[in-house]
Formats: C-alpha cells, structure tokens, sequence
C-alpha cells in the first residue's frame, strides 16, 4: 500500500480552500433572512485532519453541504483538490466522500450491494474486491448479505463511512460519525480513519461534540460559531493558549462556607465537600493555597489537578457575551 510520504508531491497542495463563504437563506414568508455562513476562510492542507467545532446551528452543516454540492453558496469560493466547485461540481464529487449525519441507505440492500451500486455510480473497477475490503476493514465483512436494516445503529455508521470512501476520495467529510457508536465500534472506526489518513494520504474534515474526541484525533481545529469563524490553529498552539489549571479539592467534611482567602481563586462549590478553583499554572500558587488550608485547619480527603483541554478553548470561543 502507498504511504502518505510515497505519495506524489503535488497531492501535498491544500486539500480544500475556502475563501469568504457566505450563505444566507431567504424566507418566503416575509420573515427576515437567515445568516447561516458569514465570510468563511480555511485552507485545510493535503493529509491533514481538520476538526470542524461548533455549537448546533453554528453552520458547520450548511458548510458541509455547500461542499457536497447540497447547498447553493451565496457568495464566496469553494476549491476542492484544485478545482472550483462553481466550474467542476461533477469532478469534485469523485475526490470527496461525504458522512452525513441522518442515515440515508436502502434497508433491503446488503452492505455488500450498497457498496457495488455505489461504486458503480463512479465507475470503480473491481467493485466487489473494493467493497468486500471496505466492509473488512470496517469489521462488516460477517454482515456484507444481510440486509441493512438488520444492522445494529453502530454498524449502519459506519456503513455510511464505507459508502463515502468505496470511490477512492482524496478527501472524506464525516459529521458527526460516532453519535449513538459505543466506544468499541468507536475506537474501530478511528483506527481505520488513522489508517486512511497516515497510508493513504485522505485528508479528513471532521465534526463532532465529542471535544476529547476531536483533541486526540485532529492536527487542526477550526471553531465556527453563530456561522462566523472563531478560531482556526494548529490543536497544540490552541491548547498552548490556556493559561491557567483547574483544582479539585475534596474536603473530609462539609465547608459551611467558602474560606475567604480562596475568594480570590473564584472557587465553586460543586458539592458539600468538593471546591474548584482555577489559578495560573506555577508552584508557587498551589503551595500558597495548600498551605492556607494547612493552616486554616482544613483537611483534604484528595486533591486532584486538570490541565485545561479543547473544551475550555472551545466555550471561551463560543461563550455567549
């Protein structure tokens, strides 16, 4: 199989560019116009996984559908593997393959027949090696002739991941893939996206509200809120920007009161027993506010420190003000 650093080099310019998206859907009822999508811009690399944040009704899937042609933009440019979408609809859909959230197969097909009348659609040769590979990989090679309405939910997921990558695209969108997966279906369907995307070269656009999720899996995240974007780095220089840690401190008896000289660290009484508090990573700090319980007399049943992660990155972004 061809390694990502065998891959010819011209595969390595930008995946997707997008460039000042806008769309803005028009009621016909006389009601005011929806801003879905405003002044967009990413350039996601070859190669890359892109995480795509936000909260619902953000316009992640409005994004998403004016890539797969779904949606007609207002304004702006889309360019997939080198071509504008405006000039090439049809050439884009066989470099992209795209996860939709909602389930959309023929329950009385097998996957086996999903994925050869899929393939056909594209021309692919060898359909049934290519899908009987796709549905191994995906651990559904068992269930490949029975039909798809006798698939569990988890299954059908990634069915649908199967459906997208059966014509070969250089670039897979997956939205929100793992909603209602257990963690072992989970954990399997990554596995092959890593693969996808460390072998293959596929670059990945993913969504989802799993945020640990989309720490541990993307190199890049973008945060899109109220159709705007808010943040688009490289997941370690965003998560480098979280200045302080979080403290857990479980008391061996109820606080009555918050002891005043914690007032200054804001704490939060999230039980009888257990304190909050949020203070600039130093040893200095945590050994003043040990040593103020110390000395107040206080005991401390345990003690446990948070690092911040992409969900505080991802609420300072999309913190209503």
């Amino acid at each position: 199989m061809m390694t990502a650093a065998a891959l010819p080099q011209d595969l390595f310019d930008p995946a997707v560019v997008i460039e000042h998206l806008g769309k803005t859907y028009i009621s016909d009822k006389g009601a005011a116009p929806k801003v879905a999508l405003q002044d967009v811009s990413l350039t996601i690399p070859q190669g890359s996984i892109l995480g795509l944040l936000g909260p619902n009704g953000a316009g992640k899937s409005t994004l998403i559908n004016i890539m797969a042609g779904l949606v007609t933009k207002t304004s702006g440019r889309v360019v997939i593997g080198g071509m504008d979408l405006d000039d090439h609809p049809v050439e884009i859909r066989r470099h992209i393959g795209i996860v939709p959230q909602e389930i959309n197969m023929d329950p009385f097909f097998t996957p086996l027949e999903i994925l050869e009348f899929q393939a056909g659609f594209f021309g692919v040769r060898h359909r049934r090696a290519r899908a009987m590979g796709i549905l191994e990989a995906l651990g559904l090679a068992d269930k490949a002739n029975i039909t798809a309405r006798s698939l569990s939910g988890g299954m059908k997921r990634r069915l649908m991941v199967a459906k997208a990558m059966v014509h070969h695209p250089r670039v897979l969108v997956l939205d929100e893939p793992t909603a209602g997966v257990d963690i072992e279906l989970r954990q399997l369907l990554w596995q092959y996206v890593r693969r996808l995307n460390q072998e293959e070269g596929v670059t990945v656009l993913l969504t989802t509200h799993y945020l640990e999720e989309a720490q541990q899996m993307c190199d890049t995240i973008a945060i899109i809120h109220k159709g705007a974007l808010r943040a688009f780095e490289k997941t370690d220089v965003l998560l480098s920007k979280i200045d302080s840690k979080r403290l857990i401190l479980t008391f061996a008896h109820p606080l009555e009161t918050v002891p005043s000289f914690l007032t200054i660290f804001q704490p939060k009484k999230t039980s009888p027993n257990t304190l909050v508090l949020d203070y600039q990573p130093n040893p200095e700090a945590i050994q003043k506010i040990l040593a103020a319980i110390a000395g107040a007399k206080l005991d401390i049943a345990d003690i446990e420190t948070k690092q911040g992660d992409l969900e505080d990155i991802f609420l300072a972004f999309t913190r209503e003000h």
